[in-house]
């Protein structure tokens, strides 16, 4: 099963309100076939601990509009690792120095990747991920 248009549709608008606060290597995956508990993990990158609250508090305001309120809200206090639980969306919101030690896109690089090109600058987006059949050249040793 498929992540749903409204999951969809909740991840373009909080990823939209992230790279407004400047976030940066947002991607979003489809976790739906994977886990029972939601459909979709949106990650997005922040360079310091004020910067992930902001983010945290735009997102949450930009779905507070569309009457929707997180039902968990956990990292909050140390601001480095904040995660967002709204059911069909959980949103994680990570220091640079958290995302590239926890690395979550290596955890879920078998799930589909969710396109959010059509709303977000090249810019915000996570750079690809190398193949794992990507070979790095070895130099060879000259006798």
């Amino acid at each position: 099963m498929a992540a749903t248009d409204t999951a969809i549709a909740l991840t373009k608008t909080a990823a939209v309100a992230a790279e407004d606060k400047k976030g940066r290597q947002i991607v979003a995956f489809d976790v739906s076939e994977q886990l029972a508990i939601t459909d979709i993990f949106l990650v997005i990158t922040a360079s310091n601990e004020p910067q992930v609250g902001a983010i945290v508090d735009e997102i949450e305001e930009k779905l507070r509009e569309l009457d929707l309120k997180p039902v968990r809200r956990e990292g909050d206090r140390e601001k480095r690792w904040v995660l967002l639980d709204y059911l069909e969306v959980v949103i994680h919101v990570q220091h640079s120095e958290e995302r590239e030690l926890y690395s979550l896109e290596r955890l879920w690089r078998d799930c589909p990747e969710i396109d959010l090109s059509d709303v977000l600058d090249e810019s915000s987006q996570s750079p690809s991920q190398p193949s794992s059949t990507e070979e790095t050249p070895v130099e060879e040793e000259q006798e």
